[in-house]
């Protein structure tokens, strides 16, 4: 039908459609405010056009209605059908559900900034002329998805923006002025294109936290590991390929503290028809948690450094950028999440926090766990989920069949099991039914989470996890062990300066370390230092397999706790199978930790309480459905046991995910060198690879 034939008011929904959509795939993720006039719309549209999703392969009646006026009044010829149809849900839909009762200023003033393109390479050879909108918004959803994966475009710009929460306003550093940052939408297989650009005095880089860049170590991120930091005024285009991966992952900052306020949500879609392997959601729900500091991180890390003592903890943690009511002043920036009932939810979580690990629970409602780090895994009910840093879980949320009468908080609050000071709140969300009529004062219910320090609780969940291990989903568990190695992870201390007194145990300061090694972090890119030969003077290709000296690692601490301080890395032939043990020591106090493991996903084969027995401990060994991942916890006085294929060449870095202990020095990296063939080695680098 032609557009002449559209009713005027129709004309404006078509427009509003148009324009979220447009907003959408220029990468906001701000109030989707043509969502919710359309909604206010539907129940007459949908008897004039019909909201039957089961005869359409559409799961929204809603939806269904709006793609049906894009039909009339957007002179398209058909709906929009399956997989590409869930991408318009993503771009349509509110997936944040910024239901907040704050107008949020500080994403109002940026949204003109915005300048994320969302487009196919196809695309971009076209004279998009006066019709780019539409096509973008609407056409690039469709013919794309026909050839595979498809490239898509982003920029980020770094710039620094006013933000308040607590009552405290500041500047801070940001991505195209959001906190959090933009989500990033793509299909594995997709291609993504994502410029950033310096704005601010601070360097930069962007690791996408998760992807295996299988060949393509030079967009991974970690500054002064696979790339120099982006200077000020200056760009870097990220280039990679989604490569056999699918689900929730992240994005942030990769130096210094700038995670804090620069991170976003990665979601990777199945391939085009591909369903999930569980009940398909009727909405998804990104949820990242954070941490707010209402003074700069910047500058409180800076003065842990020339203290050599603890940095100050957090003022608040956040859900979506937002602290929720049990702060202070605080009551109207809270996460709100409005549900029908007798709906599947999808909730995203996304653990982005600095230096915490945390529960999470919704007032009376079970979740459904189904996927762990971009990893379908066994279905499993749970009432509460630990998340540590770096880690991503997907649940499933029934919601109720009657509305219930009453408001649910979703809560969160830190897993502590160190001696240091932490941030000891709880962040709230709401989670709000839909009523028949309008109500007011309804009861509000409170989750019941463990307590701070339930080691218990945290060893049962992650035991619950196990990889689906179907012919769909195998489990690929190296059988054969071509390299055992065992690293002592934990904190130590390092001399203070000569004539001084430091703020760390003994007046010493505080330091970090893999096998007695707290990693030296070098002045040049060791990926760079690699590929062109100049290793010399920038590493040691020498790290140990095993510490220097074996001890009681979770009894009573030795009397020298001092560290070794280099930049070496550990070497491994192309598609060595590697089994690693990670033991915790108590040598300033037992501690959990999460090592993340840039460039690939492991097996956790094998995880228990005190030390480590190679003669007994390997007979436990799961090796048919292990849970599989890229950043997992090494127990409070305990050890994990992890396997993987070094099968992608280049440098990676693996590290404690609590942003401090990585700042002491409790990190390294792994050499993989190329293999024979062509396909098994490093391509080289970008023409605009920054330099140091």
């Amino acid at each position: 039908m032609s557009g002449k034939s559209c009713p005027k008011a129709e004309k404006k929904i078509v427009t509003l459609i148009l324009r979220g959509a447009a907003r959408h795939t220029s990468g906001s993720i701000g109030f989707e405010e043509p969502r919710l006039k359309l909604e206010s719309y539907n129940t007459t549209l949908s008897q004039k056009y019909g909201d039957d999703p089961t005869q359409h392969n559409v799961n929204d009646p809603e939806l269904w209605t709006q793609t049906q006026l894009l039909r009339k009044c957007g002179k398209q010829k058909g709906p929009i059908y399956g997989a590409a149809y869930s991408d318009l849900h993503f771009l349509m839909t509110d997936a944040y559900s910024y239901e907040s009762t704050s107008a949020s200023a500080d994403f109002a003033k940026s949204q003109q900034k915005q300048k994320l393109s969302y487009s196919s390479t196809k695309e971009r050879d076209k004279d998009m002329g006066g019709i780019f909108l539409l096509l973008l918004a609407i056409t690039s959803l469709l013919p794309m998805y026909t050839i595979g994966g498809t490239t898509r475009s982003y920029e980020f710009n770094i710039e620094l923006q006013n933000v308040t929460r607590l009552c405290h306003t500041k500047s801070m550093v940001t991505v195209n002025g959001k906190y959090p940052g933009p989500r990033i939408v793509a299909r594995e297989g997709d291609r993504l294109l994502i410029k950033v650009t310096n704005h601010v005095s601070s360097n930069i880089t962007i690791h996408w936290h998760g992807i295996r860049q299988l060949r393509s170590g030079w967009a991974d991120g970690p500054a002064y590991i696979t790339q120099c930091p982006i200077q000020t005024g200056q760009s870097y285009v990220y280039n990679y390929t989604v490569i056999g991966q699918r689900g929730t992952l992240f994005w942030h900052a990769h130096i210094s503290w700038l995670r804090a306020s620069v991170y976003g949500p990665l979601i990777i879609l199945p391939k085009l028809n591909v369903p999930y392997p569980f009940t398909k959601p009727y909405k998804e729900v990104p949820i990242i948690f954070g941490e707010w500091f209402n003074t700069d991180p910047e500058a409180i890390i800076s003065q842990a450094t020339q203290t050599g003592g603890g940095p100050n903890v957090s003022d608040a943690y956040t859900f979506n950028g937002l602290p929720g009511p049990l702060y202070k002043c605080s009551a109207k920036d809270t996460f709100k999440l409005k549900v029908k009932t007798g709906k599947t939810y999808l909730f995203r979580l996304i653990n982005a926090a600095l230096n915490d690990e945390l529960f999470f629970s919704i007032a009376n409602h079970t979740l459904t766990v189904v996927e762990a780090d971009a990893i379908y895994v066994k279905p499993f009910k749970t009432e509460t989920l630990i998340l540590s840093p770096g880690q991503t879980t997907n649940v499933l949320l029934k919601t109720k069949s009657k509305f219930p009468g009453a408001n649910f908080l979703m809560s969160a609050r830190p897993y502590v099991t160190g001696q240091g000071t932490f941030d000891n709140s709880t962040v709230a969300g709401i989670l709000e039914y839909e009523s028949p009529v309008p109500m007011k004062n309804l009861p509000l219910f409170t989750p019941t989470l463990p307590s701070l320090n339930d080691t218990s609780f945290v060893s049962k969940f992650s035991n619950r996890l196990r990889s689906l291990a179907n012919s769909k989903f195998p489990a690929n568990v190296p059988q054969k062990i071509d390299n055992h190695l065992f690293f002592t992870v934990g904190l130590g201390t390092t001399p203070c300066a000569q004539n001084r007194t430091c703020q760390g145990p003994n007046g010493d300061r505080f330091a970090a370390s893999i096998n007695n090694v707290s990693f030296v972090q070098p002045s040049v890119a060791l990926l760079q230092s690699h590929f062109f030969n100049k290793s010399k003077g920038v590493y040691s290709p020498y790290f140990p397999i095993n510490p220097l000296h074996w001890f009681n690692y979770t009894g009573t601490p030795p009397n020298n706790t001092f560290v070794s301080n280099g930049t070496k890395l550990m070497v491994l032939p192309f598609n060595t199978s590697v089994e690693l043990v990670m033991q915790d020591t108590s040598i300033l106090g037992a501690e959990s930790h999460p090592l993340h493991l840039h460039g690939f996903n492991f097996f956790v084969v094998g995880q228990g309480f005190g030390n480590y027995d190679p003669k007994k401990d390997p007979k436990n060994f799961n090796l048919v459905d292990p849970i599989e991942r890229n950043t997992v916890g090494v127990p409070s006085g305990g050890w994990v046991a992890i396997r993987f294929l070094a099968d992608n060449p280049g440098v990676w870095f693996m590290h404690c995910h609590l942003e401090v202990h990585t700042g002491w020095g409790l990190k390294m990296a792994w050499l993989v060198l190329d293999g024979e063939l062509p396909n098994q080695k490093l391509l080289p680098p970008p023409s605009d690879l920054p330099k140091c």
